[in-house]
């Protein structure tokens, strides 16, 4: 079977003050990303959609689900590492606004919420695989998020346990796992981003 991860589009700038779990939903731009994934997946065949339980992963799912008439099923063990975090801000106004705390976070200095990468990491491979047994022949898209693609994808290539952060996952890229019965894992395509030419 095939999988077809795609991350959320561009969420909105949350920081919340009573320190309630950020949770922003997509910005004009997200949304935009998000309708042209929609485009680009609708010749696919799809037999599933999944998606994250937050609002960003969710709303990118929209557009991809009903362009093929299918319902959102939500998986909570897809959810972003930050998912208990009281802000969301995106990495690239992070990296313009706060040069020194990006540069820690994509060197490891991460807040996994209540997970460590090793717990995160178990958490995404099972959930994926239980979407993987439930599709056998199938062809299956999993919107969620940049860790957990990299989480994934980090144990299809052999990572070690916990090193799962090796790949910078841009908005609404697509990325691709061949899934054989005999539990063989292939990367088929990572970052794919040509639906987003002109935006």
């Amino acid at each position: 079977m095939e999988l077809i991860f795609v991350r959320h589009g561009l969420p909105e700038r949350v920081e919340t003050d009573d320190g309630s779990p950020a949770d922003p939903p997509l910005s004009e731009i997200g949304r935009a990303q998000a309708e042209a994934a929609g485009r680009w997946l609708a010749e696919e065949g799809l037999h599933a959609v999944y998606s994250s339980p937050l609002r960003r992963a969710f709303q990118t799912a929209e557009p991809i689900a009903a362009a093929q008439d299918l319902e959102i099923v939500v998986r909570d063990g897809i959810s972003e590492f930050d998912r208990h975090s009281d802000s969301y801000i995106p990495m690239e106004e992070l990296k313009a606004t706060d040069y020194e705390r990006w540069r820690a976070l994509v060197q490891g200095g991460y807040n996994m919420s209540t997970d460590d990468p090793t717990e995160f990491q178990r958490l995404v491979v099972a959930t994926v695989e239980q979407i993987i047994e439930s599709h056998r022949g199938q062809r299956v898209a999993v919107v969620c998020h940049g860790g957990v693609i990299n989480a994934y994808f980090a144990h299809v290539l052999g990572r070690e346990p916990g090193d799962i952060f090796f790949c910078d996952v841009g908005y609404t890229s697509i990325s691709r796992i061949a899934a054989a019965s005999t539990g063989q894992r292939s990367l088929v395509s990572l970052n794919e981003r040509a639906h987003l030419r002109g935006m």
